[in-house]
């Protein structure tokens, strides 16, 4: 199997914060791997610019020490590298001032794609935004990237939506979630509306509930001054998980442009039922293991910030009337995985006799680590002694299924990047669909703002607060166990 690589025409990228650490780690290191694909056509470049008054030179060594740094060493070859380190420029630049917007201006060319990465605080979009503007460094066809967090609430998501709107078209905005670059996400698309088998499935009928599951084992180390005014509803819930849940239960778009996925994300967003308090159960992981707790790290000894979270949610539609979605996501949990569990519903009538073998079947989509899905159907255990029944998973590791090719996927990052220079927005967020995502949110947050609840305390290395599993346990349900 030969992968594919789909060409882009020539662009000039301007990165702004390009020396922070997101540029480092992600986007130049991605924009690298690109390159090595041969999807960095002609003399496409890229602009960094930042504060810092650094030459070409002194910039390419930062990238050639990110390089070092964040691409795997099978991929590191000195030809490869020199000639990415050619394309790059370097600008300092003041995005509140006016230094260095002149020499940008003098490095765009005409007949090119223009696009530009704002991998800076949300504070500065509207700055840069209007800047680009006022110097012509930015035309009708341009693109302006923007990472998260796209505001902390509705008000302030609306604010920016109307910042950026005075100087871009919705169509040149492309709102970035990295979540929705990833294989498997996208993947969630192609198992519904390309398989028979599943879409006719999809719906209240035949689907028991849904559990999305984001764990990561680290902390909010070096963060949590900052994530101490987001929490993990904010920082996960409102923006990931939430595009997690609108790819599983959005209806069929008439076609896979972008405007059409969205319309049906948005429906889905819209159609969201308020969750009650009984449904929500909120976490702060404490010390233990050699780390000394979220209070420490947040510099807050009062605070009511939760790292973890999980949530009851339903949808008012004819497809998902009565199914519960169930969300849980944290930090100093006991493994790194990302998933989403379809489990269906029990036969209609048990023919066999012994049953004690039975278990749902259950369709699991693995973001990370190992991406890729199971299928958990039920069998004969082999053997003689009568019909005993066994669940066994239909595996589906990327890796293993695709080989080489899916050595080469390109990251989250990578594609997202790629798409941008393409002009495909399908993958990014639209404004209304981040605001309803606040209109849903926002209520959720005032409510235990407004009680004063506090999170409850959970080891670091367990599966989250006891309260946790009581939501699933009510209700007749488990959580899947988090682990690799």
């Amino acid at each position: 199997m030969v992968s594919r690589v789909i060409p882009v025409d020539v662009f000039d990228l301007v990165i702004f914060g390009a020396t922070g650490d997101l540029a480092r780690r992600k986007i130049l290191p991605g924009l690298y791997r690109r390159f090595t694909a041969g999807q960095m056509p002609g003399d496409s470049r890229i602009i960094g610019a930042a504060r810092a008054e650094l030459t070409d030179a002194a910039f390419r060594e930062q990238v050639r020490a990110a390089l070092t740094e964040f691409v795997t060493k099978d991929r590191l070859e000195e030809s490869a590298i020199e000639g990415f380190l050619a394309r790059l420029l370097y600008v300092p630049i003041d995005a509140t001032g006016t230094s260095g917007w002149s020499t940008l201006q003098g490095l765009m060319r005409d007949r090119v794609v223009r696009a530009f990465y704002f991998s800076v605080a949300p504070s500065l979009f509207g700055d840069i935004a209007q800047r680009l503007s006022e110097h012509g460094i930015a035309n009708a066809q341009s693109r302006i990237v923007v990472e998260k967090p796209f505001g902390r609430d509705l008000a302030s998501a609306k604010a920016l939506n109307a910042v950026l709107a005075r100087h871009f078209a919705e169509a040149q905005i492309y709102r970035i979630d990295h979540y929705l670059g990833k294989e498997t996400v996208q993947n969630l698309m192609a198992v519904r509306f390309a398989n028979i088998l599943f879409e006719p499935l999809w719906k209240a009928e035949y689907v028991d509930h849904v559990q999305i599951t984001v764990a990561e084992t680290v902390g909010v180390n070096g963060r949590g001054a900052y994530y101490d005014t987001s929490g993990a509803m904010r920082d996960m819930v409102q923006n990931h998980m939430m595009q997690l849940l609108c790819l599983i239960a959005m209806e069929p778009p008439y076609h896979f442009d972008p405007d059409a996925v969205r319309d049906e994300k948005l429906k889905v967003i819209r159609a969201l039922k308020p969750v009650q308090p009984q449904d929500i159960v909120r976490g702060q992981y404490g010390a233990g293991g050699g780390d000394p707790g979220y209070v420490i790290h947040a510099e807050n000894p009062a605070s009511k910030t939760e790292s973890y979270i999980a949530l009851k949610v339903g949808i008012s539609n004819w497809r998902w009337q009565g199914v519960p979605f169930y969300l849980r996501t944290g930090k100093r949990l006991r493994a790194r995985t990302s998933e989403i569990a379809i489990t269906f519903k029990q036969p209609p009538h048990a023919i066999f006799d012994d049953a004690s073998g039975w278990h749902e079947n259950v369709l699991v989509i693995r973001l990370q680590p190992n991406e890729g899905m199971n299928l958990m159907v039920m069998i004969k255990e082999p053997g003689p002694g009568g019909m005993r029944l066994m669940q066994v998973p239909l595996d589906m590791s990327f890796a293993d299924a695709l080989g080489e090719v899916a050595e080469d996927v390109p990251d989250a990052y990578e594609r997202l990047i790629m798409d941008v220079i393409r002009g495909n927005q399908t993958l990014f967020m639209r404004g209304d669909e981040v605001e309803a995502a606040w209109a849903w949110t926002d209520p959720i947050i005032q409510g235990w703002e407004g009680r004063g609840d506090r999170p409850q305390a959970y080891d670091p290395g367990s599966s989250g607060p006891e309260d946790a599993l009581m939501l699933m346990h009510r209700d007749g349900r488990r959580w899947r166990e988090i682990r690799e």
